[in-house]
């Protein structure tokens, strides 16, 4: 057991804990003043449920060394899970460690999807959906990429910290939500967000936060989590600057909150990638996942009118995507040897591999949502009444507002 290998990864754990409150303020800065308490409370709140979920039963479910496509229940309530390294994962750090990082990754997944049905849902039975989605669409979907025996890990699919299992299965479940639940009411066009400098408080620590997310995913401090560390960086940067230019170019003007989308679009992208390119190729990424996430949320968006409030398919689950299909591209043993080389490194088959993991992870989690919404809508009903949702969700669903009018 490696002590410097331990502070990192509970650093990073830290880290990705972070991206929760951050995710809470670049969300809540972009909905309606009457609604930001709604989602600081959902962020909040997933934090809370999820963690005692994974504790309970979800990481044996998603890393237990069961079958190919279920981790069972031999390590319920972390029976077995100490101090002691467990080497199918991580020989240098203890087993809990290795736990409590996922854990990070398995609360904030399900948080992505808040942006699609933002300022529509109701309290009670966003506690229902999210459960049931953590444990029938993450879990699985987590097993399957990263658990020991997992099928999708021994075909050989890239995913160093969650283009398939955190971004494609949120982006793909958002926008599964957001048709369903329908169009907010009382909106010709989509409002501009209410506090921008939330927005960019939020994608700041969503950034800090990622260093966690990726580097951290190295589960050593070594010279692979610098590069994914550099990487992820060198992506955020390249989507920020290049997504500011094309608002430029297009609208005339670039905007702060442009930059901020752009920069998470591009730390989506890199998140598969990042233990296996080079800086060169984060930028390549970079640059890809501003101009298509941007034609996503832009131009596609509009164009087929869904109300995915937040953006979160067409950031995440488009980012997420992009990212993945680019690591089949762009992958190199140099980088990493234990991954693979893509097509760019004289090996085709392995964005083949990268087609499959997105093509299963888009259709599994597309029907696995739907019938889990249709279920959770017969017993809860999903969506709040049109007077609720015209007075906001902060006053009609926890009777709290976030700003105070003087008289």
């Amino acid at each position: 057991m490696n002590s410097g290998d331990t502070a990192w990864v509970l650093i990073s754990s830290a880290l990705v804990l972070l991206m929760t409150p951050g995710l809470a303020f670049f969300y809540g800065g972009m909905v309606r003043r009457k609604n930001i308490l709604s989602v600081l409370m959902q962020c909040f709140v997933a934090l809370c449920l999820l963690s005692l979920q994974w504790v309970l039963f979800g990481y044996s479910l998603s890393f237990a060394p069961g079958s190919g496509f279920w981790g069972g229940l031999s390590w319920f309530g972390l029976n077995g899970v100490g101090a002691a390294p467990y080497a199918g994962y991580s020989a240098t750090i203890p087993h809990q460690a290795f736990m409590v990082f996922q854990m990070m990754f398995a609360v904030i997944t399900p948080a992505l999807i808040i942006g699609a049905f933002a300022e529509r849902m109701k309290f009670s039975a966003f506690l229902v959906f999210t459960l049931l989605w953590a444990t029938f669409v993450y879990d699985p979907l987590c097993h399957w990429v990263w658990g020991e025996g997992g099928w999708l890990k021994n075909l050989g699919v890239l995913d160093f910290a969650g283009g398939i299992v955190v971004h494609t299965s949120a982006g793909i479940a958002a926008l599964v939500a957001a048709i369903i639940i329908g169009k907010r009411k009382s909106l010709e066009h989509a409002p501009s967000p209410h506090n921008l400098p939330f927005v960019v408080l939020g994608t700041a620590l969503l950034w800090f936060g990622w260093y966690g997310f990726n580097a951290g995913s190295a589960l050593a401090a070594n010279g692979l989590a610098v590069n994914a560390f550099v990487v992820t960086n060198t992506a955020a940067a390249a989507a920020g600057l290049s997504w500011a230019l094309i608002e430029w170019l297009r609208n005339g003007k670039p905007t702060i909150f442009g930059v901020c989308s752009g920069a998470v679009a591009g730390l989506v992208a890199i998140t598969p990638a990042a233990g296996f390119v080079t800086p060169i190729s984060a930028i390549i990424i970079g640059v890809a996942a501003s101009i298509v996430c941007f034609i996503a949320v832009a131009v596609t968006k509009p164009r087929f009118g869904y109300d995915d409030s937040l953006d979160a398919f067409g950031v995440h689950g488009v980012g997420g995507i992009l990212g993945t299909l680019l690591t089949g591209v762009l992958a190199s043993k140099l980088i990493n040897p234990a991954g693979a080389n893509g097509l760019f490194y004289g090996n085709p088959k392995q964005l083949l591999i990268q087609l499959v993991g997105v093509a299963v992870a888009v259709s599994y989690t597309f029907i696995a949502t739907f019938i889990i919404y249709k279920l959770v809508d017969i017993f809860f009903r999903m969506r709040v009444s049109e007077k609720d949702e015209l007075i906001g969700l902060d006053l009609t669903q926890h009777r709290e507002r976030a700003y105070t009018i003087l008289e």
